[in-house]
């Protein structure tokens, strides 16, 4: 409501109308692809709704899987099927390779644009960024080294669901998940466990955070708003972003204070990624600094856990809804591995249906429905169609996902559709790209692919689990990421 608020207030601006007239002139030069009709000044804005991911699917039904709208002065290309978002990804990655920013992130205080991997275009800086990535962190090098630290984890989560199998408790599926992801991250980066099973504080800033960078901005849609900031988005951005930073800056400069004190420079026995990142720093074999790295471990903190804490807890929702699946998974497990024993990560090659229930969930529930918006760079042609330079681009997989041309009973949830199947989600196959493709695929997800089987797998194979009420609610609640509206609360039960 506030949003067709201030429209309507901003609608008696003369310099708004005429910019907008301009913008619908250019886009017509330039052949855009179809799309609905544009309201004077405010575009489309109203047929986003609540949940865009679903407004913008059902308009590609009618105006096909590449479409353009205008939302408020921002030109936006949406594309709905494999073969668009080949295009997009893939056939002209290095056109789009750039991200379309949301004011959200803009803090003038912490500039997440210039310095996040996530945000920031590419450069030189960011190319040194994803090579360590690539190179010391998430290789399978690096990964297979840290097997003990993520069975250490698995046990820290399967002993708090024990405890509150013992009282009877239910427990927030999400927010356990979340809690092992992040403490497997910080004992992996940090050597220290950030969160105790309980809180919930640390998901409450990443939760907040997701919600600001998706929500409807005006400022987004209309540059002469930046400055009014007249939602409050980016200062409550701002907040959250400042708590997390806060957290990663006390940790990092107290790592620096203790290699001062010991006369080191250059640790020669890392024992985490901290030290690694800070060697590297100090012999200048790649140019960053500690504000690089400290952005490099909030982006990790961010991005990872969230999206591993929501498929976690996605997945655990569609098994408890379709009990025959479950009783697949379950069987599986108990062949495999043994019913109650601990999974290792040699184990996941062996469990096809497993892999398939993660595979179904990221279909249905990807936990970035629009993916990270792109920006194209210069005017490009895609079927016939323009897409202008400084265009915003969505690629909507969940639209894909639930594509009636390309799954049979799309709206099922069906893992037995993907054995046998060669379609992966490394960025290959267009049909299920969860973490993206091309430039920009997620570097996290070889670790993702990890800790997704591990959690979810040990925790259907050492408990059974009952609702805690008697109806479970799978509406979504849409931002950045996708969540459930409603948590996922489970009361586990002994085998």
């Amino acid at each position: 409501m506030d949003l067709l608020i201030s429209c309507i207030f901003w609608l008696v601006f003369t310099l708004v109308w005429v910019m907008a007239l301009s913008f619908i002139s250019r886009g017509r030069r330039k052949r855009l692809p179809p799309g609905p009709r544009p309201y004077p000044v405010i575009g489309n804005l109203l047929e986003l709704g609540g949940k865009p991911h679903e407004s913008l699917a059902k308009l590609a039904q009618i105006y096909g899987p590449i479409m353009s709208l205008r939302l408020g002065q921002v030109t936006t290309i949406v594309v709905s099927s494999p073969s668009m978002a080949k295009a997009i990804l893939q056939n002209h990655d290095l056109s789009f390779c750039d991200r379309k920013v949301p004011e959200a992130i803009m803090s003038k205080t912490y500039r997440r644009n210039e310095f996040s991997l996530v945000w920031m275009p590419v450069s030189a800086l960011w190319k040194n960024l994803r090579k360590i990535c690539n190179t010391h962190i998430f290789t399978n090098q690096k990964l297979d080294a840290n097997q003990d630290l993520r069975r250490n984890k698995i046990k820290d989560l399967l002993a708090y669901v024990e405890e509150n199998c013992r009282a009877g408790k239910a427990i927030d599926v999400g927010q356990a998940a979340f809690n092992t992801s992040l403490n497997l991250l910080s004992n992996t980066i940090f050597s220290i466990d950030l969160v105790n099973p309980k809180e919930r504080e640390f998901k409450n800033i990443v939760c907040r955070i997701m919600e600001q960078a998706g929500k409807p901005n005006l400022s987004d849609h209309f540059p002469l708003l930046k400055v009014l900031d007249m939602q409050g988005i980016r200062r409550r951005s701002t907040l959250y972003a400042g708590k997390m930073l806060k957290v990663l800056d006390r940790l990092v400069d107290q790592r620096l204070e203790q290699r001062q004190e010991h006369g080191c420079r250059i640790i020669t026995e890392c024992k985490d990624i901290l030290d690694t990142l800070l060697n590297i720093i100090q012999d200048k074999s790649v140019e960053i600094d500690t504000k690089n790295i400290k952005h490099l471990f909030a982006d990790l903190f961010i991005a990872g856990n969230d999206t591993i804490s929501i498929t976690v807890e996605w997945a655990m929702a569609e098994l408890l809804h379709n009990p025959e699946a479950l009783l697949k998974a379950k069987l599986e497990l108990e062949q495999t591995v043994g019913k109650g024993n601990l999974i290792e990560e040699s184990d996941i090659t062996r469990l096809p249906y497993l892999q398939a229930v993660i595979k179904e969930t990221f279909r249905l529930h990807p936990a970035a429905p629009l993916l990270i918006p792109r920006k194209a760079s210069k005017d490009v042609n895609i079927v016939g169609f323009t897409v202008p330079k400084g265009a915003q681009v969505f690629v909507n997989i969940w639209a894909i996902g639930r594509d009636e041309s390309t799954w049979d009973n799309p709206h099922s949830f069906m893992p037995e559709r993907f054995l046998g199947s060669k379609v992966d989600f490394k960025g290959q196959n267009f049909e299920l790209i969860p973490f993206g493709a091309g430039r920009r695929i997620c570097p996290g997800l070889p670790l993702a692919i990890r800790m997704l089987h591990l959690m979810l797998g040990s925790l259907i194979n050492s408990f059974d689990w009952k609702l805690e009420g008697e109806n479970m609610d799978m509406e979504e609640k849409f931002g950045l990421t996708i969540q459930k509206a409603q948590p996922l609360h489970v009361v586990p039960v002994p085998i």
